[in-house]
């Protein structure tokens, strides 16, 4: 019998950054079943269910009051000008969100980590937030283990996103966690976005793009993605881009704030999610597929990267149409 679609409820405070504050319903409505149905439902929420002054020169008007959040499933904060918000304003949202916490999954983007933090969500937990703001909030929320580095926290009940973009890779982070990375590819695909930033990568990389004169990794990048089945090492890279070894580690690092090995890695893994999603591979086949070796390799990377055996994982995500799969605990995040 098919289920409700997932509550998503997003408030919205005075200040609030207007980027942010779209990205969970352009990212959860564009999640669906094979069927098209939709697997969301996303309500915008205020403290008072007025409208809402942003942080640009218009406001906008939401349909839901605080109550809203009474019957979400998951509740998101996205990010306000901290230099423009009333007084007040995140103590009341902190209260709101610390009633709500014993039911539904918490999120943060940005600055609305204050927020959670305001509620005691973070004690003693690791969090994150924009990288621009991290020494402000590491001065007003001491018992917080805070990440400056990250793109996202997943604590399980609780996870918190740097700033701008890095929303769009939590929400899509929560959608493969909840349904597997075949539908959130398929978001993914229609937001036009990269299917899969890890948790882990730099939120802020050196040079992101070429500079002018210099070799990019892309092409590199996208001929390993094509030969994942292939003993990989780091000198076959550096021979692909016709860099030396010590050269092309610098500037894969700068370009995409991660190692060649350590982004391997992911890609093999992400690759093996898809693989026992969409096909009755053997687990060893499977790992052969994605050159991780062994189903003994598999296991222990799948297990690192999510928290269960392949076989747990297929069982979860290869579900009848349109019944939607239970969520697998997420383990992301971890230092390389």
């Amino acid at each position: 019998m098919p289920t409700r679609p997932h509550r998503v409820a997003v408030l919205a405070l005075p200040a609030v950054l207007p980027f942010e504050l779209g990205i969970p319903a352009r990212v959860f409505e564009a999640a669906t079943d094979a069927g098209g149905g939709p697997l969301y439902e996303v309500v915008t929420c205020s403290l008072d269910g007025g409208p809402v002054p942003t942080a640009g020169d218009f406001a906008v008007l939401v349909r839901h009051g605080p109550q809203a959040m009474a019957s979400a499933d998951t509740v998101i904060v996205p990010p306000v000008d901290t230099g423009a918000v009333a007084d007040g304003v995140l103590e009341r949202a902190a209260e709101a969100v610390r009633r709500v916490a014993g039911h539904a999954r918490i999120a943060s983007i940005c600055t609305g980590a204050d927020v959670l933090a305001a509620a005691g969500l973070l004690d003693g937990r690791r969090a994150t937030t924009h990288w621009k703001h991290t020494a402000e909030f590491a001065r007003a929320h001491p018992a917080v283990h805070l990440d400056p580095d990250v793109l996202y926290v997943d604590e399980g009940d609780v996870l918190t996103a740097a700033g701008a973009a890095a929303g769009v890779d939590l929400c899509l982070h929560i959608v493969r966690r909840d349904h597997g990375a075949e539908v959130a590819n398929r978001a993914a695909r229609t937001c036009v976005v990269p299917p899969h930033r890890d948790g882990g990568q730099a939120q802020f990389i050196d040079h992101p793009v070429a500079v002018d004169g210099a070799a990019s990794t892309a092409a590199t990048r996208a001929w390993a993605l094509r030969h994942l089945d292939r003993p990989l090492g780091l000198p076959d890279l550096a021979r692909h881009a016709s860099m030396s070894v010590r050269t092309f580690t610098r500037r894969f690092r700068d370009e995409v704030g991660l190692s060649p090995n350590r982004w391997l890695t992911q890609q093999r893994v992400e690759l093996a999610r898809r693989l026992l999603e969409t096909t009755d591979l053997p687990v060893d086949q499977v790992a052969e597929r994605v050159g991780i070796g062994s189903a003994a390799s598999l296991r222990v990377h799948l297990g690192a990267a999510l928290g269960v055996p392949p076989s747990t994982y297929r069982r979860t995500f290869r579900t009848a149409e349109g019944v939607t799969p239970p969520t697998v605990p997420a383990r992301v995040d971890r230092h390389a």
